[in-house]
This record gives C-alpha cells, sequence and structure tokens, in this order.
C-alpha cells in the first residue's frame, strides 16, 4: 500500500473551492482515495490548515481529518531531534527556502520512506519528493 503525505497546500485546496488549485486537489486527492492510499501528516500540518480554515466554511473539516488521523494512528508526531534537525535546515534556507513546517515534513517523509506528497509545493519536490497535482 502507497502512503502519501499530506501537505497543507493541498489540503486547502482540496477544501477551498475559490483556490486557484482546487480542480486539481479534489481530483489528485479522489485518485488517492480511489486507490487506497494511506495518508499520514503531522500536527503541525494541521496546526496550518487549522489558521488557514479558521474563518472558513471548511473549518469542521480539518477537525474531521484530525479525529481521523488520531483514530487510525495515521498522525506523526516529529521527535526532537527531527525538530532540531528540521530548525538547522530552516535556518540554511535549503531546499528551496522552504518554511518550517515544511522542514519537518521533509524529515517525517524520509523516516518514514514516503515519496510523494498531496502537494503542489515546490519545496517538496526541490526537496526530492513528488508532488501529486
Amino acid at each position: 500500500m502507497t502512503t502519501v503525505f499530506l501537505d497543507t497546500v493541498g489540503m486547502i485546496a482540496n477544501w477551498d473551492d475559490a483556490d486557484q488549485w482546487h480542480a486539481d486537489a479534489q481530483k489528485a486527492f479522489a485518485k488517492l482515495l480511489n486507490e487506497g492510499c494511506r495518508v499520514v501528516t503531522t500536527p503541525l500540518v494541521l496546526y496550518e490548515c487549522g489558521n488557514a480554515s479558521a474563518r472558513r466554511t471548511y473549518r469542521s473539516d480539518v477537525c474531521e481529518l484530525r479525529q481521523f488521523l488520531m483514530d487510525e494512528k495515521l498522525l506523526i508526531e516529529p521527535t526532537p531531534k527531527e525538530i532540531e534537525i528540521a530548525w538547522s535546515e530552516y535556518q540554511r534556507g535549503t531546499p528551496g527556502q522552504a518554511g518550517i513546517v515544511d522542514h519537518v515534513s521533509f524529515l517525517i517523509m524520509r523516516r518514514l520512506g514516503i515519496a510523494e506528497a498531496f502537494t503542489n509545493d515546490k519545496h517538496f519536490e526541490a526537496a526530492g519528493f513528488k508532488a501529486l497535482f
């Protein structure tokens, strides 16, 4: 079974029908579900999603996703060492000037052997991963 990492950019695009990437994200997400892919993410990504959707109609979707991921044990906590490495990489400005949450995501993906991210964020491609839309 393929495991895919859920990124903030992908989830917001999937939920927000006004997002420029909405149609692409919905198509890619439906494909993931139809193929039975296992999806994982971190609490940090959910915090970003929660902040971005705080005043949006899809606010409850973030809560539902969080509950599903917790119930299925698919919410991955970064280790203290991963957090420290991510801050070091963030400070150096690699890859592609990604933000701190992306750097943590890259480390989690490497730890779990995940090659694909549900996103169109070019930072993931700069880090060597495949963005799915």
